[in-house]
Protein backbone atom coordinates (compact mmCIF):
# COMPACT_ATOMS: atom_id res chain seq x y z
CA UNK A 1 0.00 0.00 0.00
CA UNK A 2 1.60 3.31 -0.73
CA UNK A 3 2.04 6.21 1.47
CA UNK A 4 -0.70 8.26 -0.26
CA UNK A 5 -3.32 5.88 0.01
CA UNK A 6 -3.00 4.63 3.14
CA UNK A 7 -2.88 8.34 4.83
CA UNK A 8 -5.74 8.78 2.47
CA UNK A 9 -7.38 5.73 4.28
CA UNK A 10 -6.65 7.01 7.68
CA UNK A 11 -8.13 10.17 7.38
CA UNK A 12 -11.42 9.21 5.74
CA UNK A 13 -12.36 6.53 8.32
CA UNK A 14 -11.80 9.55 11.06
CA UNK A 15 -13.05 12.33 9.04
CA UNK A 16 -14.84 11.49 5.95
CA UNK A 17 -18.37 11.59 5.08
CA UNK A 18 -20.45 8.55 6.52
CA UNK A 19 -23.86 9.25 6.92
CA UNK A 20 -25.11 10.10 3.23
CA UNK A 21 -28.11 8.04 2.10
CA UNK A 22 -26.22 6.17 -0.15
CA UNK A 23 -23.83 4.93 2.00
CA UNK A 24 -23.47 2.23 4.43
CA UNK A 25 -24.50 -0.64 1.54
CA UNK A 26 -22.99 -3.06 -0.78
CA UNK A 27 -26.34 -2.75 -2.90
CA UNK A 28 -25.32 -2.33 -6.25
CA UNK A 29 -28.47 -0.68 -7.63
CA UNK A 30 -28.14 2.27 -4.94
CA UNK A 31 -24.93 2.85 -5.37
CA UNK A 32 -25.37 3.06 -8.96
CA UNK A 33 -27.98 5.54 -8.80
CA UNK A 34 -26.28 8.24 -6.60
CA UNK A 35 -23.06 7.52 -8.62
CA UNK A 36 -25.54 8.74 -11.83
CA UNK A 37 -27.01 11.53 -10.04
CA UNK A 38 -23.48 12.32 -8.44
CA UNK A 39 -22.22 13.22 -12.37
CA UNK A 40 -21.97 16.92 -12.57
CA UNK A 41 -24.30 17.60 -9.48
CA UNK A 42 -23.35 18.57 -5.94
CA UNK A 43 -24.19 16.17 -2.98
CA UNK A 44 -26.53 18.76 -1.61
CA UNK A 45 -28.71 18.84 -4.55
CA UNK A 46 -28.67 15.23 -5.29
CA UNK A 47 -29.75 13.87 -1.47
CA UNK A 48 -33.24 15.39 -1.55
CA UNK A 49 -33.42 13.99 -5.40
CA UNK A 50 -32.13 10.73 -4.12
CA UNK A 51 -34.19 9.74 -1.34
CA UNK A 52 -37.55 10.58 -3.59
CA UNK A 53 -36.56 8.18 -6.47
CA UNK A 54 -35.43 5.48 -4.63
CA UNK A 55 -39.17 5.28 -2.65
CA UNK A 56 -40.67 5.29 -6.01
CA UNK A 57 -37.81 2.49 -7.60
CA UNK A 58 -36.81 1.06 -5.16
CA UNK A 59 -35.02 -1.99 -6.97
CA UNK A 60 -33.82 -2.34 -10.59
CA UNK A 61 -37.36 -4.19 -11.87
CA UNK A 62 -39.26 -0.81 -10.38
CA UNK A 63 -37.33 1.02 -12.46
CA UNK A 64 -37.57 -1.05 -15.52
CA UNK A 65 -41.20 -1.52 -15.25
CA UNK A 66 -41.63 2.24 -15.23
CA UNK A 67 -42.16 4.29 -18.38
CA UNK A 68 -39.64 7.37 -19.37
CA UNK A 69 -41.93 9.46 -18.56
CA UNK A 70 -41.95 8.75 -14.69
CA UNK A 71 -38.42 8.23 -14.43
CA UNK A 72 -37.85 12.13 -16.02
CA UNK A 73 -40.69 13.58 -13.69
CA UNK A 74 -38.43 12.05 -10.87
CA UNK A 75 -35.60 13.39 -12.11
CA UNK A 76 -36.83 17.29 -12.90
CA UNK A 77 -34.88 19.69 -12.07
CA UNK A 78 -32.33 17.65 -11.78
CA UNK A 79 -30.63 18.08 -15.02
CA UNK A 80 -28.83 16.52 -17.64
CA UNK A 81 -31.59 14.18 -18.47
CA UNK A 82 -29.65 12.36 -20.60
CA UNK A 83 -28.51 10.56 -16.92
CA UNK A 84 -32.55 9.43 -16.53
CA UNK A 85 -32.95 8.35 -19.81
CA UNK A 86 -29.68 6.28 -19.74
CA UNK A 87 -30.64 4.83 -16.04
CA UNK A 88 -34.00 3.47 -17.31
CA UNK A 89 -32.35 1.81 -20.33
CA UNK A 90 -29.87 0.33 -18.09
CA UNK A 91 -32.43 -1.11 -15.75
CA UNK A 92 -34.14 -2.59 -18.98
CA UNK A 93 -31.20 -4.13 -20.15
CA UNK A 94 -29.97 -5.55 -16.46
CA UNK A 95 -33.46 -7.34 -16.52
CA UNK A 96 -33.80 -8.83 -20.43
CA UNK A 97 -30.12 -9.48 -20.04
CA UNK A 98 -28.76 -9.90 -16.90
CA UNK A 99 -31.81 -11.81 -15.20
CA UNK A 100 -32.62 -8.70 -13.38
CA UNK A 101 -28.81 -9.18 -11.41
CA UNK A 102 -26.70 -5.95 -11.69
CA UNK A 103 -23.35 -7.36 -13.34
CA UNK A 104 -20.49 -7.91 -11.34
CA UNK A 105 -17.71 -8.29 -14.31
CA UNK A 106 -16.28 -4.72 -14.62
CA UNK A 107 -15.99 -4.60 -18.70
CA UNK A 108 -19.72 -5.95 -18.61
CA UNK A 109 -20.38 -3.13 -16.16
CA UNK A 110 -19.70 -0.55 -18.75
CA UNK A 111 -21.55 -1.84 -21.74
CA UNK A 112 -24.83 -0.64 -19.89
CA UNK A 113 -26.08 3.10 -21.11
CA UNK A 114 -24.53 5.95 -18.90
CA UNK A 115 -22.01 4.23 -17.21
CA UNK A 116 -17.98 4.95 -17.69
CA UNK A 117 -15.08 3.74 -16.85
CA UNK A 118 -14.68 6.24 -13.31
CA UNK A 119 -18.87 4.97 -12.60
CA UNK A 120 -17.88 1.64 -13.07
CA UNK A 121 -15.03 1.69 -10.70
CA UNK A 122 -16.70 3.25 -7.92
CA UNK A 123 -19.70 0.66 -8.23
CA UNK A 124 -17.20 -2.13 -8.58
CA UNK A 125 -15.44 -0.86 -5.56
CA UNK A 126 -18.64 0.24 -3.38
CA UNK A 127 -20.63 -2.86 -4.64
CA UNK A 128 -18.35 -5.81 -4.79
CA UNK A 129 -15.24 -4.32 -2.90
CA UNK A 130 -12.93 -4.44 -6.41
CA UNK A 131 -9.77 -2.24 -6.51
CA UNK A 132 -10.53 -0.40 -9.62
CA UNK A 133 -9.48 3.64 -9.82
CA UNK A 134 -12.07 6.09 -10.35
CA UNK A 135 -10.78 9.20 -12.25
CA UNK A 136 -14.07 11.98 -11.74
CA UNK A 137 -13.30 15.90 -11.90
CA UNK A 138 -12.34 15.85 -8.04
CA UNK A 139 -9.91 12.82 -8.10
CA UNK A 140 -8.33 14.69 -11.12
CA UNK A 141 -8.27 17.66 -9.14
CA UNK A 142 -6.56 15.99 -6.30
CA UNK A 143 -4.16 14.24 -8.06
CA UNK A 144 -3.17 17.24 -10.37
CA UNK A 145 -2.57 19.29 -7.27
CA UNK A 146 -0.74 17.16 -5.40
CA UNK A 147 1.91 15.67 -8.31
CA UNK A 148 1.70 18.73 -9.84
CA UNK A 149 0.35 17.67 -13.35
CA UNK A 150 0.29 20.42 -15.35
CA UNK A 151 -2.16 20.75 -18.41
CA UNK A 152 -5.74 20.44 -18.79
CA UNK A 153 -7.18 17.21 -17.44
CA UNK A 154 -9.43 16.45 -19.58
CA UNK A 155 -7.20 16.36 -22.63
CA UNK A 156 -6.43 13.02 -23.82
CA UNK A 157 -2.55 13.27 -22.98
CA UNK A 158 -3.32 14.08 -19.54
CA UNK A 159 -6.10 11.95 -18.53
CA UNK A 160 -4.22 9.32 -19.86
CA UNK A 161 -1.15 9.96 -17.76
CA UNK A 162 -3.49 10.57 -14.55
CA UNK A 163 -5.01 7.39 -15.07
CA UNK A 164 -2.09 5.32 -15.03
CA UNK A 165 -1.32 7.55 -11.91
CA UNK A 166 -4.23 6.59 -10.27
CA UNK A 167 -4.09 3.38 -10.83
CA UNK A 168 -0.11 3.17 -9.46
CA UNK A 169 -2.14 4.67 -5.89
CA UNK A 170 -4.64 2.09 -5.57
CA UNK A 171 -4.80 -0.30 -2.42
CA UNK A 172 -4.82 -3.94 -2.61
CA UNK A 173 -7.52 -3.92 0.22
CA UNK A 174 -9.67 -1.06 2.08
CA UNK A 175 -11.26 -0.49 -1.32
CA UNK A 176 -14.42 1.08 0.27
CA UNK A 177 -12.31 4.27 2.52
CA UNK A 178 -10.01 4.55 0.19
CA UNK A 179 -12.58 5.59 -3.06
CA UNK A 180 -14.84 7.19 -0.81
CA UNK A 181 -11.47 8.75 0.65
CA UNK A 182 -10.73 10.25 -3.14
CA UNK A 183 -14.22 11.65 -2.89
CA UNK A 184 -14.37 13.15 0.48
CA UNK A 185 -11.05 15.21 -0.17
CA UNK A 186 -11.92 16.31 -3.27
CA UNK A 187 -15.44 17.21 -2.77
CA UNK A 188 -14.64 18.79 1.09
CA UNK A 189 -10.69 19.88 1.38
CA UNK A 190 -9.26 20.22 -2.04
CA UNK A 191 -12.28 21.78 -3.68
CA UNK A 192 -12.04 24.22 -6.61
CA UNK A 193 -11.72 27.39 -4.39
CA UNK A 194 -10.60 27.57 -1.35
CA UNK A 195 -9.08 24.46 -0.61
CA UNK A 196 -8.27 23.99 2.94
CA UNK A 197 -4.65 22.46 2.89
CA UNK A 198 -4.04 23.01 6.42
CA UNK A 199 -6.71 20.16 7.21
CA UNK A 200 -5.20 18.03 4.15
CA UNK A 201 -3.69 14.82 5.10
CA UNK A 202 -2.06 14.89 2.08
CA UNK A 203 -0.44 18.20 2.99
CA UNK A 204 3.43 17.54 3.26
CA UNK A 205 3.79 15.50 0.27
CA UNK A 206 1.40 17.83 -2.27
CA UNK A 207 3.52 19.27 -4.60
CA UNK A 208 1.41 21.98 -5.45
CA UNK A 209 1.51 23.57 -1.70
CA UNK A 210 5.02 22.82 -1.43
CA UNK A 211 5.85 25.54 -5.12
CA UNK A 212 2.73 27.72 -4.02
CA UNK A 213 0.82 26.72 -7.20
CA UNK A 214 -2.63 24.95 -5.55
CA UNK A 215 -4.64 27.97 -7.17
CA UNK A 216 -2.92 27.21 -10.57
CA UNK A 217 -3.88 23.60 -10.65
CA UNK A 218 -4.95 21.86 -11.90
CA UNK A 219 -4.89 23.85 -15.30
CA UNK A 220 -8.08 25.41 -16.37
CA UNK A 221 -9.81 24.60 -19.30
CA UNK A 222 -8.99 27.03 -22.11
CA UNK A 223 -11.34 29.71 -22.80
CA UNK A 224 -14.12 29.78 -25.34
CA UNK A 225 -16.54 32.29 -26.06
CA UNK A 226 -20.30 30.82 -25.01
CA UNK A 227 -22.34 30.15 -27.22
CA UNK A 228 -25.74 32.13 -27.30
CA UNK A 229 -29.08 30.84 -28.21
CA UNK A 230 -32.28 32.71 -28.24
CA UNK A 231 -35.91 30.94 -28.39
CA UNK A 232 -39.43 31.91 -28.17
CA UNK A 233 -41.68 29.50 -25.57
CA UNK A 234 -45.15 29.89 -26.18
CA UNK A 235 -47.75 29.56 -23.37
CA UNK A 236 -50.85 29.22 -24.79
CA UNK A 237 -53.80 29.32 -21.95
CA UNK A 238 -57.25 29.05 -21.81
CA UNK A 239 -58.55 29.56 -18.31
CA UNK A 240 -56.65 27.70 -15.90
CA UNK A 241 -55.26 25.29 -18.28
CA UNK A 242 -51.68 26.15 -20.53
CA UNK A 243 -50.39 23.38 -23.36
CA UNK A 244 -47.45 21.45 -22.78
CA UNK A 245 -45.41 19.61 -26.02
CA UNK A 246 -43.39 16.39 -25.56
CA UNK A 247 -39.77 17.10 -26.49
CA UNK A 248 -37.88 15.03 -28.99
CA UNK A 249 -36.37 11.60 -27.07
CA UNK A 250 -32.78 13.16 -27.88
CA UNK A 251 -31.31 16.74 -27.52
CA UNK A 252 -32.02 19.32 -24.35
CA UNK A 253 -34.43 18.29 -22.36
CA UNK A 254 -34.97 14.82 -24.20
CA UNK A 255 -37.87 13.35 -23.53
CA UNK A 256 -39.45 16.01 -21.22
CA UNK A 257 -42.64 18.37 -21.40
CA UNK A 258 -41.69 21.88 -22.16
CA UNK A 259 -43.88 24.89 -23.94
CA UNK A 260 -44.10 25.08 -27.68
CA UNK A 261 -41.01 26.94 -29.12
CA UNK A 262 -40.46 28.84 -32.49
CA UNK A 263 -38.13 31.06 -33.71
CA UNK A 264 -40.81 33.41 -35.83
CA UNK A 265 -42.35 35.57 -33.56
CA UNK A 266 -44.06 38.02 -36.43
CA UNK A 267 -46.92 35.46 -37.36
CA UNK A 268 -47.89 34.00 -33.83
CA UNK A 269 -51.60 34.01 -34.42
CA UNK A 270 -51.16 31.83 -37.93
CA UNK A 271 -49.45 29.54 -36.19
CA UNK A 272 -50.94 28.74 -32.70
CA UNK A 273 -53.32 27.57 -35.22
CA UNK A 274 -51.71 25.81 -38.02
CA UNK A 275 -49.54 23.79 -35.19
CA UNK A 276 -52.53 23.19 -32.71
CA UNK A 277 -55.43 24.31 -34.22
CA UNK A 278 -56.30 27.09 -31.84
CA UNK A 279 -57.42 30.66 -32.04
CA UNK A 280 -55.40 33.11 -29.84
CA UNK A 281 -55.16 36.68 -28.80
CA UNK A 282 -51.37 37.67 -28.27
CA UNK A 283 -50.86 39.28 -24.69
CA UNK A 284 -47.74 40.87 -23.38
CA UNK A 285 -44.60 38.86 -22.65
CA UNK A 286 -43.75 38.27 -19.80
CA UNK A 287 -40.27 38.69 -18.06
CA UNK A 288 -36.80 37.03 -19.77
CA UNK A 289 -34.60 34.41 -18.37
CA UNK A 290 -31.80 32.71 -19.20
CA UNK A 291 -30.36 28.76 -18.71
CA UNK A 292 -26.98 27.91 -18.90
CA UNK A 293 -26.22 24.64 -20.33
CA UNK A 294 -22.78 22.99 -20.52
CA UNK A 295 -21.84 24.03 -24.11
CA UNK A 296 -24.40 27.10 -24.69
CA UNK A 297 -26.42 29.50 -22.84
CA UNK A 298 -30.52 29.50 -24.06
CA UNK A 299 -32.16 33.01 -23.76
CA UNK A 300 -35.74 32.53 -23.28
CA UNK A 301 -38.64 35.25 -24.01
CA UNK A 302 -42.30 33.55 -22.61
CA UNK A 303 -45.24 35.03 -25.21
CA UNK A 304 -48.49 34.43 -23.30
CA UNK A 305 -51.60 33.26 -25.95
CA UNK A 306 -54.75 33.46 -24.86
CA UNK A 307 -57.13 30.66 -26.26
CA UNK A 308 -60.25 32.22 -27.76
CA UNK A 309 -61.49 28.50 -29.13
CA UNK A 310 -59.90 25.11 -30.22
CA UNK A 311 -60.86 23.66 -33.31
CA UNK A 312 -59.02 20.50 -33.73
CA UNK A 313 -58.71 17.49 -31.00
CA UNK A 314 -54.84 17.70 -30.36
CA UNK A 315 -52.25 14.47 -30.56
CA UNK A 316 -51.99 13.48 -26.74
CA UNK A 317 -48.92 11.61 -27.01
CA UNK A 318 -47.51 14.91 -28.68
CA UNK A 319 -49.65 17.59 -26.70
CA UNK A 320 -51.42 17.79 -23.19
CA UNK A 321 -53.30 20.76 -21.93
CA UNK A 322 -53.18 20.92 -18.36
CA UNK A 323 -53.97 22.91 -15.11
CA UNK A 324 -50.67 25.01 -13.94
CA UNK A 325 -50.39 22.82 -10.63
CA UNK A 326 -50.39 19.57 -12.36
CA UNK A 327 -48.38 20.50 -14.90
CA UNK A 328 -45.83 21.52 -12.16
CA UNK A 329 -45.89 17.41 -11.11
CA UNK A 330 -45.19 16.43 -14.93
CA UNK A 331 -41.25 15.79 -15.97
CA UNK A 332 -40.44 19.27 -17.29
CA UNK A 333 -37.28 21.31 -17.09
CA UNK A 334 -36.20 24.24 -14.59
CA UNK A 335 -37.12 26.88 -16.94
CA UNK A 336 -40.84 25.89 -17.82
CA UNK A 337 -41.03 25.25 -13.69
CA UNK A 338 -39.75 28.74 -13.43
CA UNK A 339 -42.46 30.29 -15.95
CA UNK A 340 -45.19 28.27 -14.72
CA UNK A 341 -44.39 29.25 -11.11
CA UNK A 342 -44.78 32.95 -12.01
CA UNK A 343 -48.63 31.75 -13.43
CA UNK A 344 -49.50 30.73 -10.19
CA UNK A 345 -52.02 33.24 -8.45
CA UNK A 346 -50.50 35.36 -6.00
CA UNK A 347 -47.18 35.43 -7.56
CA UNK A 348 -45.14 38.34 -8.58
CA UNK A 349 -45.16 38.64 -12.44
CA UNK A 350 -41.64 39.29 -12.53
CA UNK A 351 -39.55 35.58 -12.86
CA UNK A 352 -36.96 37.01 -10.66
Amino acid sequence: MTDFSKRLITWQKLHGRHDLPWQNTSDPYAIWVSEIMLQQTQVTAVVGYYQKFMQRFPDIAALANATQDEVLQHWSGLGYYSRARNLHNAAQTIMDEHHGEFPTDFVTIQTLSGIGRSTAAAIASFAFNQVQTILDGNVKRVLARHFAIEGWPSTPKIEKQLWTLAESLLPKTEMVAYTQGLMDLGATLCTRSKPQCARCPLADSCMALTQGRVQQLPTPKPRKTTPERNTTMLILRQGDSILLEKRPPSGIWGGLWSFPETDDTQNLVHLAKQRFGVDVETEAPLAKLSHAFTHFKLHINPQPLMVVSKHTQLNESANVWLNIEDAMCAAIPTPVRKILLSLLPNQAPSLF
